[in-house]
């Protein structure tokens, strides 16, 4: 089986998380590198890659602090596709994201 490379970031409590819901954000380089740093967050599309980039690449709490808002985790989460171990280890953290209308989804 093959492990996850990176080391996994969770956030301190889900209440930190305090990022933007709405409007254009740009990511630092440490977060996203892919030349595509800009995510618009009114296009639904874009807010689920944001989340997906940010959850990945975080290498501190803070980085999920400062860009993610917890009301949309909670929302997007069942739908978010995330390395297995990542989603475990947010799901063990914080048993709230699987619960409703969070039914865990595959990963």
């Amino acid at each position: 089986m093959r492990r996850y490379a990176k080391p996994i970031v969770t956030a301190d409590s889900l209440a930190d998380l305090h990022g933007p819901a709405t409007g254009s954000v740009t990511l630092p380089i440490h977060l996203d590198w892919s030349g595509s740093p800009e995510y618009d967050l009114n296009d639904s599309a874009r807010m689920v890659d944001y989340y997906r980039t940010v959850l990945i690449e975080a290498t501190k709490p803070s980085d999920l602090d400062d860009y993610l808002d917890r009301a949309v985790l909670v929302e997007l989460w069942p739908s978010l596709w995330l390395p297995p171990e990542l989603r475990t280890a947010w799901e063990q953290r914080f048993p709230e994201l699987t619960r409703p209308g969070g039914t865990r989804s595959a990963a």
